[in-house]
């Protein structure tokens, strides 16, 4: 099979330099049973905030999410609506701070879409999207998998690697390690025989925090992803794969478990579904054959030593060579001796 032609992947995909704060300090009384609650102890929490998407100069939608990386998060959600193509002219993103109030201000995206960009279409959902929801209200599913093609990626990577996503993506979750109140999406490329995180997002939605890794390399130009995997800290929804399609990414991971219509659209979009990414084991849903087992490193594999060559044998190299047999009575003579001898 022909290698798909895929923009080259860089080492990493870094946030933009001016972070919102994702964790807020606050005080917290422990309550234990039989026990008051007396003393007043420090906390750090995860930051939920609304942010407001205008489109065009039009109200959009508000989504609740974690400040940081917003700009990508729009980005994101743009290209999984249909509304941004992953080919076309970047659209013009600002944050609206004047004439607003405290609580708004810097919450708001306006987005100036290039000509030519797809029609901004009547969406039948609440306006306020929680951070929890994907594809709030969308009127078919069929609507979503015709403008997301089947995915075209020769990608095939050995199964043992996923095992360790799981505690490289922990080490990486800054936000979640001081409030323990964030999901986690990784975008991973294959690197020197395992797979490395080009990009790490939080989010308290994890729809969001896909919606940041896929917005970041759509902002460096990089889809389609047809040589990267996936990995989400929650579970494998439909919305997850969904987005997963548009952007072009084979291969999507979860730690928790995958709905019925994620392994159909999956299935139907030529991905790999891997779920329940826990410990030393996982399950797979579809696309098996894209996790196919490599062979071991030289220094790992435990193969029996070859047979030293005729020459090698004939100058008395003995390490190479199979110990005698023990016997009970007098040791037989070996043939290879006596060749040697006579040489």
């Amino acid at each position: 099979m022909p290698r798909i032609r895929t923009p080259r992947l860089p080492s990493a995909l870094p946030s933009p330099a001016a972070a919102l704060p994702s964790v807020r300090a606050v005080t917290r009384w422990r309550v234990a049973r039989g026990k008051a609650a007396t003393v007043a102890q420090p906390d750090e929490v995860v930051v939920e905030e609304p942010l407001e998407i205008r489109i065009d100069d039009r109200p959009f939608a508000v989504v609740m999410r974690t400040p940081g990386d917003d700009l990508d998060l729009v980005r994101g959600l743009l290209l999984a609506e249909g509304l941004l193509a992953a080919d076309g002219p970047p659209a013009a993103m600002v944050r609206c701070h004047a004439g607003r109030d405290d609580a708004a201000r810097g919450n708001v995206i306006a987005v100036t879409r290039p000509a030519g960009a797809p029609r901004v279409r009547r969406i039948t959902r609440n306006l306020a999207a929680s951070s929890a929801c994907g594809v709030c209200g969308r009127t078919t599913i069929a609507d979503l998998a015709r403008r997301a093609p089947p995915v075209a990626s020769d990608l095939v990577i050995d199964p043992r690697w996923l095992l360790e996503l799981p505690r490289a993506l922990s080490t990486r979750q800054e936000a979640f390690a001081r409030t323990g109140g964030l999901h986690a999406a990784a975008l991973c490329v294959v690197h020197r025989g395992a797979l490395r995180a080009i990009a790490v997002r939080e989010d308290i939605g994890r729809h969001n925090a896909v919606d940041k890794v896929i917005g970041a390399a759509l902002r460096a130009r990089l889809l389609p992803l047809a040589q990267c995997v996936l990995f989400v800290s929650g579970r494998a929804g439909f919305e997850i794969v969904q987005k997963a399609r548009v952007a072009g990414i084979p291969i999507v991971a979860a730690v928790s478990a995958p709905s019925s219509l994620a392994i159909e659209l999956a299935e139907a979009g030529g991905q790999t579904l891997v779920a329940f990414l826990r410990g030393d084991r996982f399950n797979v849903y579809c696309g098996a054959a894209r996790l196919q087992r490599r062979p071991a490193e030289p220094s790992l594999a435990r193969a029996r030593k070859p047979r030293a060559p005729v020459a090698a044998r004939a100058t008395g190299s003995r390490a190479l060579a199979s110990p005698p047999r023990a016997t009970t009575g007098r040791r037989r003579s070996d043939p290879r001796d006596k060749g040697a001898a006579a040489r």
